[in-house]
């Protein structure tokens, strides 16, 4: 089976179908348009998505009356960074840009892929963070430029 579009996600998907099969992803994979998966019973897929969409946790890539394939992302090593102030929020904001890390926020959480440099900076600035296994609901994009 080869899946060229996303039928919708599980979240805003009204009618379901009974038998729900998943494909186990990384959270580097949903940028993948080209890629093969195997779902948790076994059955291969070809995904070659057509627009140039992304991948999200929950995207239904198949479904009929009875059955449906759903995308789950596996979870990531990750530092959830609790600033206790916007001075603290923006002073390791710089340090991150810098470093040209990328970022995902959930209410007042800062999430960046783990890196022990990333943790003894947050330990010499003093800022709140813990490491811990996260499920992340889109993929970490690393966005570079040159400084020439």
């Amino acid at each position: 089976m080869i899946i060229e579009k996303i039928v919708g996600n599980i979240a805003t998907i009204e009618k379901r179908a009974n038998h729900v099969e998943r494909v186990y992803l990384h959270s580097d994979d949903l940028l993948k348009r080209v890629q093969r998966v195997v779902t948790d019973h076994g059955k291969e897929i070809g995904i070659r998505l057509a627009d140039k969409r992304e991948l999200l946790d929950g995207d239904v890539l198949y479904m009929d009356d009875k059955n449906m394939i759903v995308i789950s992302v596996k979870e990531d090593d990750v530092l959830t960074i609790q600033p206790f102030s916007i001075q603290q929020m923006g002073e390791i904001a710089h340090q991150l840009g810098n470093r040209h890390l990328p970022a995902q926020f959930e209410g007042n959480e800062m999430i960046v892929q783990y890196d022990y440099l990333v943790e003894e900076l947050l330990q010499q600035l003093l800022i709140p963070y813990k490491r811990e296994n996260r499920k992340v609901k889109q993929a970490f994009r690393h966005i570079g430029h040159s400084h020439d």
